[in-house]
């Protein structure tokens, strides 16, 4: 993927711009002239999705990074589920829209699945009999991310229960789009044949649903498990005393905003930490297989992790570090100088003084919460494993999971600001008895 001179300029102007409202100005260095480059190289490997070319590639990028950084890099091999479709599609009296198969994909078949189309409110509720019927399940609107999520998993478990044959689902949320939902990368989620509609295409198939009119929904194509790779890079100096450093690197899409800042903040991390924090040994590990709950996170704790007694302090870096944030003049969005807020730093109840003060101005991080009441993501995976203290940033931007989550939604001020911000905690942490 090639990034036009035009959108360089307007990246690099962005990064002069202050953090509007955030109260802080990132300040100047030669890493942020890296980050920002960083950046602009993730969003160019394109498409991400775990053990495709473009989450390939970027593995091996970040790969290299580390080994010229002084870090060993062992990697870890597992399988990642894909599917390639020759037909998604949803047709009815005459209309046909693209569909995004839900993963792990249960095919149709080229002749698809036929049957009324029936309407399934957020309750599960259907407005007529699913028997034999695709139902077409309206979900609340939300920045949507996963389908474990009892709000977008309940209704559709209620059509099949009620007979459907198939389910297609309405991703309503702040842009319109199409929002893939994260699954389970073990096994089919549901009964049937499920697949996402975007907002904007849905409005004549629910008007064909309170008519009961026939339907076919269509998912064909070739699918199953391919190769995918997490890596860890470490400098053991036998200090006994780990940091660890986690990001994972997948997703749907491109992936722009939700994982570009966090890619480039773990990388800034991994060139600054050797000389910074001499007395630790440093494990940076990059996950795959984010998309399917927190797969190759799973993986690396089974292998790849430092063990948790030994293990000073764990970070991670996930989802939203640092995306710009958007004016929504009904449904037309356009962009602001500014970074959304919707983003979160959930740390270990003994650091939020700490983690307050660190972080003070920068919207989001400014307000910390106790991962006892509050985590989400792989942080989840680190806790349960037993690692304490630790601290994770998780969010849901506009276009989180949106194919148009592209370099437009980057805010590359507030991304240098987080990087500092990173490297502040870990000093602090680092340089406190534990």
């Amino acid at each position: 993927m090639m990034i036009d001179s035009s959108r360089r300029r307007f990246l690099g102007a962005g990064a002069l711009l202050p953090l509007a409202g955030a109260g802080v100005r990132a300040a100047a260095s030669p890493a942020s002239g890296a980050i920002e480059a960083d950046l602009l190289r993730y969003v160019g490997f394109g498409n991400k999705r775990a053990g495709g070319p473009g989450d390939m590639a970027c593995g091996a990028w970040l790969a290299d990074e580390l080994k010229r950084a002084g870090y060993a890099v062992e990697r870890q091999d597992f399988a990642a589920p894909w599917f390639d479709a020759a037909t998604a599609e949803l047709a009815c009296e005459r209309r046909t829209a693209a569909i995004h198969p839900q993963p792990v994909v249960i095919p149709t078949g080229p002749v698809g699945v036929s049957g009324p189309l029936v309407r399934v409110d957020p309750r599960g509720r259907a407005a007529a009999s699913l028997q034999g019927a695709i139902a077409l399940v309206d979900l609340p609107h939300a920045r949507w991310s996963s389908m474990l999520a009892k709000a977008a998993r309940g209704p559709i478990e209620a059509a099949f229960a009620g007979g459907a044959k198939a389910a297609v689902a309405i991703t309503n949320g702040p842009t319109g789009k199409l929002i893939a939902l994260n699954a389970d990368g073990r096994k089919p989620m549901f009964a049937g044949p499920v697949a996402l509609i975007a907002p904007e295409d849905a409005d004549p198939f629910l008007a064909a649903a309170m008519q009961g009119s026939e339907a076919r929904l269509t998912i064909d194509g070739r699918g199953g498990t391919r190769p995918a790779f997490n890596f860890v890079g470490r400098i053991d100096r036998g200090k006994g005393r780990w940091l660890a450093i986690s990001t994972p690197r997948s997703g749907w899409f491109g992936c722009a905003a939700e994982r570009g800042p966090g890619v480039a903040a773990w990388l800034d991390l991994a060139r600054w930490a050797p000389q910074a924090l001499p007395d630790h040994d440093l494990a940076l590990i990059c996950n795959t297989g984010h998309e399917y709950e927190y797969l190759g996170a799973a993986e690396a704790m089974k292998q790849i992790a430092p063990p948790p007694a030994a293990t000073r302090f764990w970070l991670h870096i996930g989802a939203n570090v640092a995306a710009r944030d958007w004016h929504d003049l009904g449904g037309h969005l356009t962009p602001l100088p500014s970074v959304d807020s919707q983003r979160f730093l959930s740390i270990s109840p003994a650091l939020l003084p700490l983690a307050r003060a660190v972080f003070a101005g920068q919207l989001g991080y400014e307000a910390p919460v106790s991962s006892k009441l509050l985590s989400a993501g792989e942080l989840d995976e680190v806790i349960k494993a037993g690692y304490a203290p630790a601290a994770g940033v998780f969010g849901i931007h506009r276009y989180h999971h949106v194919a148009d989550d592209d370099e437009r939604c980057l805010d590359v001020p507030a991304t240098i600001a987080a990087a500092q911000g990173f490297r502040r905690l870990l000093e602090a942490v680092a340089g406190t008895p534990g």
